[in-house]
C-alpha cells in the first residue's frame, strides 16, 4: 500500500486553496466524525455542518462560509468536494509500479511489453499484444491476441481483454471486468438460433474507468466505442456496437442494449435500462431504475417507474394502472358525447 504525507500548505497549493491555521502534517483522510490527528477531512454538504465544530481532523476543506466553525486548521476552497477528489489521489491504496515481468506470467514471444510496465503473477499475455509505458497488468489478467494496453493504464486482478481490444491511456479496469466478449447476436432459422459472428472489437478512450464485473461486448461489424473520460460502475452490461460519449458516467447494474448511442456528459443512475438502437442526447440525466425505450433528443432529466410507498397503497395503485387504458377510452367517448351535445345546442 502506498504511503504519503505532506504539509497542509502543500495540499492547499495543489487545490488553489488558502490555509487558515497551523501548517501541520497530513498522512491520511477520513470523514468529519471519524477523523483524528494527521488526517484531512472536508465539508461539502451543509447537512453535515453540525459535525464540524466537534471534528478531530487536523485540517478540513471548507468554503469561506464555514471556515469559522473549523476547530483546528482549514483549507478554504471554492468546491470542497472537488478539492477532496483531487487530494484523495495522493492517498491512493495502490502501490507504485514496479517495472518487470513476474516469473509465473506467460508472455507470448511476439508481445511488445514496455520495460517500464509491470506484469504481475499469473498474467497471460497473447501474441502481438502491446503494453505501453508504466502500465500495470495485475495477477491473473488475460490479454488476448493483438490487444493494446495504453500508457499508465491499470488492469486489476483477473481482468480479461479479448483479442483485438484497445484500451487507452490512464484507464483503470477493475477486477473481473470482461472487455470484448461476443455480443448477443443470433438469427432464428425457424428451428433454433444461428450465431452471428462478432467481427468488431471494443475501443476504450483515455481516462476511462470500468468497474468490477462490468462487461463490454465487442461489435458485430463495427466497434463498440467508449469515449475519453467515461466512468462505468460495477456490474454494468454494455452490449455490442454501443457508443458512449465523452465524460458520461453510468452507475451500477445498468444495462445498455445493442447499437444505442449515448451522448457526452450524461449521467445514468443505477439499475436503469436502455433498449437498443436509440440515441440519447448530450447532457441527459437519467434517474435510478428508469427504463429508456425511446430516443431522447433534448438534454435534461428523465425518469420512469414509481417511487417507494406503503405496500397496500402500491397494490391499489397497480390495480388503477391496469385500468388506465379503459379509463382513457371512456374519457374519449365522453368527450365525443359532450361535443355532439354542444353542437346540437
Amino acid at each position: 500500500m502506498a504511503d504519503f504525507a505532506a504539509k497542509a500548505s502543500d495540499l492547499a497549493r495543489r487545490v488553489d486553496g488558502n490555509l487558515v491555521g497551523d501548517d501541520c502534517h497530513i498522512d491520511s483522510m477520513s470523514t468529519l466524525d471519524k477523523a483524528g490527528v494527521g488526517q484531512l477531512s472536508f465539508l461539502s454538504n451543509a447537512k453535515y455542518q453540525k459535525q464540524l465544530p466537534g471534528t478531530q481532523a487536523d485540517v478540513v476543506l471548507v468554503t469561506e462560509e464555514f471556515v469559522d466553525l473549523v476547530p483546528n486548521s482549514a483549507i478554504v476552497v471554492a468546491d470542497p468536494y472537488l478539492a477532496f477528489a483531487k487530494l484523495s489521489q495522493l492517498f491512493d491504496w495502490r502501490s507504485p509500479i514496479v517495472p518487470g515481468i513476474a516469473s509465473s506470467a506467460q508472455i507470448d514471444s511476439s508481445a511488445d511489453i514496455d520495460p517500464t510496465a509491470q506484469i504481475a503473477k499469473g498474467a497471460i499475455v497473447g501474441a502481438q499484444v502491446k503494453v505501453a509505458a508504466d502500465a500495470y497488468v495485475g495477477p491473473g489478467v488475460v490479454i488476448g491476441e493483438g490487444a493494446i494496453v495504453g500508457e499508465s493504464t491499470r488492469l486489476e486482478a483477473n481482468v480479461t481483454l479479448y483479442a483485438g481490444v484497445t484500451v487507452g491511456k490512464r484507464c483503470i479496469i477493475h477486477s473481473g471486468a470482461v472487455i470484448g466478449a461476443d455480443g448477443f447476436g443470433f438469427a432464428h432459422d425457424g428451428q433454433g438460433w444461428v450465431k452471428i459472428a462478432q467481427a468488431g472489437s471494443v475501443i476504450l478512450g483515455d481516462d476511462v474507468e470500468v468497474g468490477s464485473n462490468t462487461t463490454i461486448d465487442r461489435g458485430a461489424l463495427s466497434d463498440t466505442l467508449i469515449a475519453n473520460g467515461v466512468k462505468l460502475d460495477n456490474q454494468i452490461q454494455i452490449a455490442h456496437n454501443v457508443e458512449i460519449g465523452e465524460s458520461t458516467a453510468i452507475a451500477g447494474c445498468t444495462a445498455i442494449a445493442g447499437s444505442t448511442r449515448i451522448g457526452s456528459h450524461c449521467t445514468i443512475a443505477g439499475m436503469s435500462g436502455v433498449t437498443g438502437h436509440l440515441d440519447i442526447a448530450d447532457r441527459t440525466h437519467i434517474t435510478a431504475m428508469t427504463l429508456v425505450s425511446k430516443s431522447i433528443k433534448e438534454s435534461g432529466a428523465y425518469s420512469s417507474g414509481t417511487g417507494v410507498e406503503p405496500h397496500a397503497q402500491w397494490k391499489r395503485n397497480v390495480v388503477r394502472f391496469r385500468q388506465l387504458d379503459d379509463l382513457s377510452q371512456r374519457v374519449k367517448n365522453l368527450e365525443k358525447l359532450v361535443k355532439s351535445l354542444l353542437n346540437k345546442a
